[in-house]
């Protein structure tokens, strides 16, 4: 894959979660889509932890792709998981 077909890929997002954010509305009510909102606040915070030390992993310490990616999934579960335990449980 080329780096600029990620980018259309990290475009789309926002527009999916608005779009399910406004399906969980109509489908279950606000109070669950606020629940929903939070937790994808929640999965970008971990994302975006992921990211940066991906990118002091390849750019800094000359870690490969596939060494520092899966070094760091690690990193977003255990950050995911603890942002679930302090602010969405």
């Amino acid at each position: 894959m080329r780096p600029k077909s990620f980018a259309g890929i990290f475009a789309a997002a926002p527009s999916v979660a608005l779009a399910t954010l406004a399906l969980t509305i109509s489908r279950d009510g606000p109070a669950f889509a606020a629940q929903e909102g939070r937790s994808m606040i929640a999965g970008a915070v971990a994302f975006m932890a992921y990211a940066y030390c991906a990118k002091i992993l390849m750019m800094i310490c000359g870690k490969s792709a596939l060494g520092a990616s899966t070094l760091l999934i690690l990193l977003w579960l255990g950050c995911a998981a603890l942002l679930w335990l302090v602010w969405l449980r």
